[in-house]
């Protein structure tokens, strides 16, 4: 059986961010998602998605509609894999970068979407099936230009809301601050929640090394992006010095990267982002990867899809909880007691408001 593509279209939307989101190296802006809508000859369709904090959906959009769209029409939905290879090989002069791999996946999630629907499967059961349900942590109470007082009881509140963990912000210029900032936090939920920490690549190695000790009597469960994604072996020197994980993946783009940092042993926490690698086809052989290595997957934003994503393989441990789709959808993820249930729905079990898309439209 096969089902062409017939027609595929894409447009941008931007969606306001739902509160103030700053780290060590920049501020959250605002959503610039890129839609791609397939169409089936058997009159089946997808709606997919990918995005941006700021800047570049323009070029994004540009390279669908100049490259990828027309390559697309044609091609059998149903082979989500071929279609992936076909258009990533169609793209090698721009791969691997960011531009081609957010483009790429507004496509993959549109055909995932449509095979789901088709299929009559929430994402989570046809990726795989593992679980039903995956822990949640609060990022929105943990930025950096929060005053201590109020991170203290931002953080405190989540916990007492049911979430299993927080995340905090590093990167003052002063260490001393940093470390405050943690301890108080620790003393705020206490020593049974997880306390998530994340530099945003702000640091040297040299820098990493000096804070990692309060880290260590923080109790933090791990180090996200403490050094610049491309410095592997750095990462690779600083895991061998700190018994906390060292997280990456929200600045990666391949699978390959990956397979780099987890046989290097630098990588301890894996957090691909599904837009950021191509779209499901690789996030799940990133997931896979990890788990042959026993690293968990705790991905990186966009919990309405990664919950789902999460919940499809055995090594899901985290879902990141950062509400920003509230403006353009009908429903909201499902937390009950710090635990994010798995859309039951077919499809990506994204319940989007279209015309409230309309209205953000921009391109």
């Amino acid at each position: 059986m096969t089902a062409r593509v017939t027609t595929a279209r894409a447009f941008l939307v931007d969606i306001p961010v739902e509160t103030v989101r700053t780290d060590a190296k920049q501020s959250f802006l605002k959503q610039e998602t890129i839609f791609v809508e397939v169409r089936t000859d058997d009159g089946a369709t997808g709606l997919g998605y990918s995005y941006t904090i700021g800047t570049g959906g323009t070029a994004v959009l540009a390279m669908l509609n100049d490259y990828l769209l027309p390559q697309l029409v044609g091609l059998d939905a149903e082979r989500v894999e071929a279609v992936w290879r076909h258009l990533s090989d169609a793209t090698r002069a721009t791969a691997v970068g960011a531009i081609t791999s957010l483009a790429l996946a507004a496509v993959d999630t549109a055909l995932w979407d449509r095979r789901c629907l088709v299929a009559g499967l929430p994402l989570s059961v046809l990726a795989g099936g593992a679980r039903t349900e995956v822990p949640v942590y609060d990022t929105e109470v943990g930025w950096l230009h929060l005053p201590i007082d109020e991170l203290v009881e931002g953080t405190k509140a989540a916990v007492a809301g049911g979430a299993k963990g927080v995340k905090v912000k590093i990167g003052k210029p002063s260490p001393a601050e940093d470390a405050e900032r943690l301890a108080a936090v620790r003393d705020a939920i206490g020593p049974h929640r997880d306390l998530m920490v994340d530099a945003n690549q702000a640091f040297t190695l040299v820098e990493a090394l000096r804070r990692v000790d309060a880290l260590e009597r923080a109790g933090a469960l791990w180090l996200e992006e403490p050094l610049p994604a491309d410095d592997v072996a750095g990462h690779e020197r600083l895991a061998r010095h700190t018994s906390v994980a060292i997280a990456v993946g929200e600045s990666m783009y391949s699978t390959g990267q990956f397979a780099e940092y987890l046989a290097r042993g630098a990588a301890g926490i894996v957090q691909a982002d599904v837009a950021r690698v191509g779209g499901i086809t690789p996030w799940l052989k990133i997931a896979h990867l990890a788990e042959a290595n026993n690293v968990d997957m705790c991905p990186h934003f966009l919990m309405e899809l990664h919950v789902s994503l999460s919940a499809a393989v055995s090594n899901g441990r985290y879902v990141e909880y950062i509400p920003q789709l509230t403006a353009v959808t009908r429903s909201r993820l499902t937390v009950s007691d710090g635990v994010a249930q798995a859309p039951t729905v077919p499809g990506l079990g994204i319940d989007w408001d279209f015309s409230a898309l309309d209205n953000h439209r921009v391109a």
